[in-house]
C-alpha cells in the first residue's frame, strides 16, 4: 500500500494576488453527490485532512500524475456545497502554462481528487459507498473527473463560463479573415 508522506506546514503561504495570472478556484468535490465510481461524500469527511495537512501539503497535479506538479493550492475548505479549492498554477513550469492555456481555451475545466479512504459506510443506492473520512493527497486538474459535476469556476478571476462566451461571441461578430484571439 502506498503512503503518502504528511506534509504540514507551519508557515502560511503568500496571498495570491488577483491580477497575477494563473489564479484558479472550483469544487474539487461536492457533497451528497454520486460519482462515477459510485463513491458519496458526506460533509466533514475532509475536516481531518485539512486539519492535518493543511492546503500547503495537499499537491496539485496534472492527470493524478505525480511525477507533474503543476501548482499549488493555497486555500483547501469545506462548505456547504463540498470541497472549494483555490490555488495558482506554476507558470514557470512548462505543464503549468500549458494548463493554463487548456483552462482559457475550454479545453479542460475538470477537478479530481486523489485520496485513501479511512471511514466509509455501505450504501445499497445509487451509491455503493458513503465517504466519512478521506485521507486528502492531491487534487488534479483532468479532463474527464470521476464526479462531474467538479470543476474549475474560475481562471485568473475570470468565470470560465464567461471567458468561453466572450472567445465565441468574438469569433461570431469579426470580420472574415481577422485573426480572433491569437
Amino acid at each position: 500500500m502506498m503512503r503518502v508522506p504528511s506534509i504540514k506546514r507551519t508557515m502560511p503561504l503568500p496571498a495570491i494576488d488577483e491580477d497575477e495570472p494563473g489564479v484558479i478556484r472550483g469544487y474539487a468535490s461536492l457533497f451528497d453527490r454520486t460519482d462515477r465510481s459510485g463513491d458519496r461524500i458526506q460533509r466533514g469527511a475532509f475536516a481531518r485532512s485539512l486539519e492535518e495537512r493543511t492546503a500547503a501539503g495537499i499537491r496539485m497535479l496534472w492527470q493524478h500524475d505525480p511525477g507533474e506538479p503543476i501548482g499549488r493550492w493555497t486555500v483547501l475548505r469545506e462548505d456547504a456545497r463540498g470541497l472549494y479549492a483555490e490555488g495558482r498554477l506554476e507558470l514557470g513550469s512548462q505543464r503549468g502554462r500549458e494548463a493554463l492555456a487548456l483552462l482559457r481555451g475550454g479545453a479542460i475545466d475538470g477537478l479530481s481528487i486523489g485520496f485513501r479512504t479511512r471511514r466509509a459506510q455501505p450504501l445499497r443506492d445509487v451509491a455503493r459507498r458513503l465517504l466519512t473520512d478521506i485521507d486528502l493527497w492531491e487534487i488534479s486538474l483532468v479532463t474527464f473527473p470521476m464526479q462531474e459535476a467538479a470543476r474549475v469556476r474560475e481562471v485568473r478571476g475570470i468565470a470560465v463560463d464567461f471567458a468561453r462566451a466572450l472567445r465565441e461571441a468574438a469569433w461570431r461578430i469579426a470580420p472574415r479573415g481577422l485573426a480572433v484571439g491569437a
